[in-house]
């Protein structure tokens, strides 16, 4: 890994303690510490974050994912080892961290509503923005 560029939880300490609180309001929520550190995960993986791909893969294996689902995780679309909750979460994941090309269709938000509970969505949108915004502030600052 590189130098860190910036102390950034220090320099901003009231800034990074949001981001915290909202980790652990979103541990807390109705949708699995699974499904949420899946979701982080596939982020990492988009966005090239080394620190938090190593976070969330440990993560998922201390909590039992299968090896074979964690080595999927980047293929899931074309993997056997997903079922469909993960793969509209999953999907939706991907619209929102791309959303400058895919504008959030509604292709990929209608599936959520048979899996998820509205409080759910809010929460799942809440986890892909706070994880794209942990992953932009270890790539740029050098985490």
């Amino acid at each position: 890994m590189s130098t860190l560029r910036l102390p950034y939880s220090t320099l901003s300490p009231e800034a990074y303690a949001g981001f915290i609180a909202t980790k652990k309001a979103l541990s807390k929520s109705s949708l699995g510490k699974q499904l949420v550190e899946l979701v982080y995960l596939r982020i990492s993986q988009i966005n090239g974050c080394a620190f938090c791909l190593e976070m969330h893969t440990g993560s998922l294996r201390a909590g039992g994912m299968p090896a074979a689902k964690l080595d999927g995780v980047a293929g899931w679309r074309v993997s056997g080892h997903f079922d469909e909750r993960e793969r509209a979460a999953l999907a939706w994941t991907e619209s929102l961290v791309d959303v400058a090309h895919t504008h959030a269709p509604d292709e990929d938000f209608e599936p959520l509503k048979a899996h998820f509970s509205d409080a759910e969505i809010s929460d799942l949108c809440f986890a892909i923005a706070l994880m794209s915004a942990f992953n932009r502030m270890a790539i740029g600052l050098r985490q």
